[in-house]
């Protein structure tokens, strides 16, 4: 599998004081486990979180919006990433890789993680839309 490294243009704020967590995304199209007679898509993606703030933070919950460039948006919600809650002090990063399904061979997909602070202030960061892009089947989602 081949990933194609896709960054946000603008950085990523949250509203903890002092804190600063950077993410990127890679993302590749995996043929292996598609079917487009049946309509169906698969992509893996590569996050990689970085904790650029003061403080140590928790990685405890997602929140994804996946869009299945059908009209579709599917939501799906849950505690920690891939059966974890990472720990990450400051300068420390966080990588894992998962995947999604979707309906055509365009879609994208943008979210947020909740953190927690050792200190108990919890804060959201940005996860940036990303584009799930089938080789060959490039079109625009606005």
């Amino acid at each position: 599998m081949i990933f194609m490294e896709q960054f946000s243009d603008h950085p990523l704020d949250n509203d903890a004081k002092d804190a600063s967590i950077e993410i990127h995304v890679k993302t590749a199209f995996v043929p292996e486990h598609s079917d487009p007679k049946l309509n169906r898509f698969a992509f893996g993606y590569e996050i990689h979180i970085t904790n650029r703030g003061l403080h140590t933070v928790q990685l405890m919950d997602r929140h994804w919006q996946i869009d299945m460039g059908n009209g579709c948006i599917q939501e799906v919600r849950g505690e920690g990433v891939v059966g974890e809650q990472p720990v990450l002090a400051p300068g420390e990063s966080y990588q894992y890789q998962s995947g999604a399904i979707i309906e055509t061979p365009a879609g994208r997909m943008w979210g947020d993680y909740g953190f927690v602070t050792e200190d108990g202030e919890k804060f959201r960061a940005p996860i940036p839309l990303f584009h799930l892009l089938a080789p060959g089947q490039f079109r625009p989602i606005h």
